[in-house]
């Protein structure tokens, strides 16, 4: 399987040409977050005062890492289950975000909310923090400091490998490949 490099941030024709099942490697910045900033975040939104970063075009990764150890920019940072971010992703959608990396599905609104601003959801193999820590070559807490591991971080990436879970076209890998693997016809999907 060949991958396909993206940068960030991303635009519109970068997203419309990602479907289920691609394999990406993302280089440039992007950025940590978990549900205690994302509940911030929003809540900024809806004040009108400004996040942490500009959003259009940009990545969150839904991680908490590790502290680093001597030499690393960074510990091992592995995905967070995303639901936990479900009910914030369409406001941050909505707002300019264009990609959001996790582990796990992610709910009916968020991915009608992918569809509708044009976002991606990738998956990161979870297992694989200290190989993803290896990807990162530099982070720095930029926001909610307060919150720990759990502080929004800007991280320079290299080739930080990934797989287009849920598409613009309505596509969700992991019901693609539960389809396939029980050879049954998914009348969402139109095939299996």
């Amino acid at each position: 399987m060949s991958a396909i490099k993206i940068e960030t941030p991303i635009s519109d024709s970068t997203i419309e040409k990602l479907k289920a099942g691609d394999f990406v490697l993302i280089s440039g910045v992007i950025y940590t977050a978990r549900d205690a900033a994302h509940k911030r975040m929003v809540e900024a939104l809806e004040r009108g005062e400004p996040l942490p970063f500009d959003l259009e075009g940009q990545v969150i990764y839904y991680a908490g890492p590790a502290p680093a150890k001597p030499g690393r920019p960074i510990g091992s940072v592995g995905p967070t289950t995303s639901y936990r971010m479900d009910p914030y992703a369409p406001k941050l959608l909505e707002a300019g975000l264009k990609g959001m990396i996790g582990k796990g599905s992610r709910s009916k609104e968020v991915i009608e909310a992918i569809k509708k601003y044009k976002g991606v959801y990738f998956g990161a193999v979870g297992g694989a923090a200290a190989y993803l820590a290896r990807c990162v070559k530099s982070a720095e807490v930029i926001a909610y400091e307060d919150l720990g591991p759990e502080a929004v971080r800007r991280l320079v990436v290299e080739d930080f490998p990934a797989f287009v879970v849920n598409d613009i076209y309505g596509n969700d890998l992991y019901t693609m490949g539960r389809c396939e693997y029980e050879l049954i016809e998914d009348p969402e999907l139109k095939k299996c």
